[in-house]
């Protein structure tokens, strides 16, 4: 499949891009060559091969969610700019109509 000046202006037209005709011709080069390496790609056998889900075989291991150091709230709202003996006072950010 080549790529041609006619599929450069459809496919931008498609994705609502505005490409300069200084631009096609790079556009035209890049998108071509993409499609030679898939075409590469696709000489390759991959008959029984299982498609790749992860790239290692790696298994994370989590550690145990602890609660090691507890502050009281006193502690929590001692830095706070505002505060009102309970709560962190922010500014409203959500208006309700």
């Amino acid at each position: 499949m080549k790529v041609d000046l006619e599929m450069i202006d459809k496919v931008a037209h498609l994705a609502r891009l505005e490409v300069q005709e200084d631009e096609k011709e790079g556009l035209l080069d890049d998108m071509n060559k993409i499609l030679t390496f898939m075409d590469k790609l696709n000489e390759v056998d991959t008959e029984g091969v299982d498609p790749l889900v992860y790239m290692s075989d790696e298994v994370n291991v989590l550690r145990e969610d602890l609660v090691k150091y507890e502050i009281s709230r006193e502690e929590a709202l001692k830095n706070a700019p505002k505060q009102d003996g309970k709560f962190f006072r922010v500014a409203k950010v959500i208006n309700k109509p």
